[in-house]
């Protein structure tokens, strides 16, 4: 098993344009492929429910199977368990993902049960960032999920960490906001297409810890992106209302630039991902996802 460390930002329509003329890129020859993406689950939706994600992806002539589990994080970071083999194909290596301590809980009968549920096609441009004290890899994604004759537009960045600290993270995303409209995005590909596939979206709770008042907000804003309902911008802007009046107005002058920016043309804008990362990076990362 490894265990990624990844920042994932969703991005304007303007994003990925922008992001490829940025400086921080310059001079770097981003590697680009194209992934197919299959992704199973039981009948009864159990792996979802235990916050668990089954893909297949091809990638050329190579096959990989990959385990996805529950993670900690919020924010668009995320820590996440994560077991990925090749394998021969077509289907899946049922005999391998009964070797998986994650998957202990799941009888014979239950794996056998595993089908496709939903697929996800994109464009992968990727590019390696490197110094003496880290090194992270700068994902592009551009494609469509697609359930059925339902689909949804792909348009994402991920920062993973191959090494170094997490705060590392948080500078790079920082600093592509002077000219990147870019936002935190806590929901997955598997879990969008869930969200797609059933036609609902359950947002977290708020509560007692800023972090999940974050965590909510970030959800509803993907629910909006994917659906364009107004009531999921609504929501969001509801739970950074809640933010902002947490613990005696401790963070209302980070959250008020964000609010203002909601209804902003080409949103999100440079300057709500930027308010939204320093928020996300003051705040304890400790959702469960």
């Amino acid at each position: 098993m490894s265990q990624e460390i990844e920042l994932k930002l969703a991005l304007a329509e303007s994003g990925p344009a922008r992001l490829r003329d940025h400086p921080r890129l310059a001079g770097i020859t981003p590697h680009v492929t194209t992934l197919g993406n299959t992704y199973f689950d039981t009948p009864g939706a159990e792996l979802e429910a235990a916050r668990m994600a089954l893909r297949l992806r091809r990638d050329g002539n190579r096959l990989r199977q990959t385990l996805k589990t529950r993670g900690q994080g919020g924010g668009g970071i995320s820590t996440r368990g994560e077991w990925e083999w090749e394998v021969p194909g077509p289907g899946l290596d049922l005999r391998g993902l009964a070797t998986l301590p994650s998957l202990a809980d799941f009888s014979e009968a239950q794996l056998a049960r595993l089908a496709p549920r939903f697929a996800t096609d994109f464009r992968r441009e990727t590019w390696q960032l490197e110094d003496a004290e880290s090194h992270i890899e700068l994902a592009l994604d551009l494609g469509e999920i697609h359930a059925g004759d339902r689909r949804v537009a792909i348009r994402e960045m991920e920062l993973e960490l191959k090494r170094g600290e997490p705060d590392r993270l948080w500078a790079l995303a920082e600093a592509l906001t002077d000219r990147v409209g870019l936002r935190p995005a806590d929901t997955s590909k598997a879990a969008r297409g869930n969200a797609l596939l059933t036609g609902e979206w359950r947002l977290p709770e708020g509560g007692q810890q800023a972090s999940a008042w974050l965590h909510r907000a970030v959800v509803a804003m993907d629910a909006f992106t994917d659906t364009q309902a107004p009531t999921w911008r609504e929501a969001a802007r509801h739970a950074f209302q809640q933010l902002a009046v947490f613990d005696g107005n401790r963070y209302r002058r980070d959250v008020e630039p964000i609010i203002a920016e909601l209804n902003a043309p080409d949103w999100p804008t440079p300057a709500f991902g930027r308010a939204a990362l320093q928020l996300a990076r003051r705040l304890p990362a400790d959702a469960a996802l």
